[in-house]
């Protein structure tokens, strides 16, 4: 069978770029290294020569699992916008079959799933890893977009960050379970790969849970994000100097599920009586961050994004035996994370025993004490601790 062909060839993507400049920017991290000499023998024109050969070839393009055609104007590419990684799991049965033939199959079920039955252009994420340790191209365009590491193409896979981060399914189900070896290890060569190609940084992974309403990552799953972010920030280099005190999930009126949830709690003991904790980034909760910044003399967001000072002015310190709506806003995302609480409002034993383990999970001392650090962990932002190994 006749490979499709991909919506926007690959020559494309290079002619209509941001530009040589940029080009020669992604040449200096070693992936464009010069023109394919194949090309040149089979007389082609300075133009096609121009356009890169795969120098990511541990990565399984469209072309290479017989991806669907998509037309070129189902695909947007955006420039320079890519911030973070998204991290999801499938949601697809935990398979013993880690052949290649496998990995393939299932980047084309998850084709057909999202065209047929999302309605989707095309896959929604921009790469998948099998349990086997495979790693696919999913939306087309997403592998020459990381090779120039100037742009991305628009994705389909999380509410209000499609046009900013590179989002990576990974095949199965972890509520309960971890991924296999061979897939952590392909993950965190992919994540390296892209903080690399695209100049962002281990401190910008998050989980799909911490923007949409949904369970994804998986409980499991998520709780070895530190790890993964340990191994990525080391093989990139990373400085434990470098990294940031705190980066915390940057929310707005796309957003939706617990962290929404936290938010709103947090609001509400604030003050903001009008906000009700309901998982939705409503008008009435837009208003109220907005109101809040204004009044702390913070820059207010017009689609109000809480910014890191406006969450570290929102969240309280939280003392053994307080109680209201700021430990309800802890236990209600510690409760969606899988530790043992009840949303009662009441900073109790189970309560501190979950911030504990928050902490040891994320590098802090654990005395089950919510400062502003702990805080940032609980609601799923990074924080330096968890770098701890990286040189200084």
């Amino acid at each position: 069978m006749t490979p499709p062909q991909h919506g926007i060839s690959r020559r494309t993507v290079v002619r209509t770029g941001v530009g040589g400049a940029a080009v020669a920017g992604a040449a200096g991290l070693g992936l464009l290294a010069g023109a394919d000499a194949a090309l040149a023998d089979s007389g082609a024109t300075a133009a096609d020569a121009a356009a890169p050969a795969t120098k990511i070839p541990w990565i399984i393009d469209c072309a290479g699992w017989n991806a669907r055609f998509v037309p070129d104007s189902d695909l947007t590419i955006r420039y320079g916008t890519t911030r973070k990684i998204v991290v999801h799991h499938m949601a697809f049965p935990n398979v013993t079959d880690y052949s290649e033939e496998h990995a393939k199959q299932l980047a084309r079920d998850c084709q057909d799933l999202h065209m047929d039955h999302n309605g989707w252009a095309d896959t929604g994420q921009h790469f998948t890893v099998s349990r086997g340790g495979y790693v696919l191209e999913g939306r087309h365009e997403s592998l020459p977009s990381l090779e120039l590491g100037t742009q991305q193409v628009q994705g389909a896979h999380c509410i209000g960050e499609n046009t900013q981060s590179i989002g990576i399914e990974n095949e199965g189900t972890y509520v309960t379970e971890t991924p296999t070896v061979p897939q952590f290890t392909a993950l965190v060569r992919l994540c390296t790969t892209i903080c690399q190609q695209y100049g962002i940084h281990a401190w910008n992974i998050f989980g799909h849970w911490d923007w949409n309403n949904t369970d994804c990552p998986g409980i499991a799953f998520y709780r070895e994000f530190p790890t993964l972010r340990r191994e990525v920030a080391a093989a990139c280099g990373e400085r434990l100097a470098d990294v940031p005190a705190r980066t915390w999930p940057d929310i707005f009126t796309s957003s939706a599920g617990s962290t929404v949830t936290t938010l709103q709690y947090l609001l509400v003991a604030n003050g903001y009586d009008t906000v009700t904790p309901n998982a939705a980034f409503d008008a009435a909760t837009k208003a109220a961050v907005q109101d809040f910044q204004a009044k702390h003399g913070f820059e207010v967001a017009s689609d109000g994004t809480v910014t890191q000072p406006t969450w570290e002015a929102l969240a309280p310190r939280l003392l053994p035996h307080a109680s209201g709506d700021a430990v309800k806003a802890a236990q209600s995302i510690l409760a969606h994370k899988g530790y043992d609480v009840t949303v009662d409002g009441n900073y109790d034993g189970a309560t501190r025993q979950a911030v504990r383990q928050m902490q040891r999970l994320h590098g802090l001392p654990p005395n089950g004490l919510a400062d502003t650090t702990t805080w940032c962990a609980i609601l799923g932002g990074i924080v330096r601790q968890e770098f701890a190994n990286l040189h200084h």
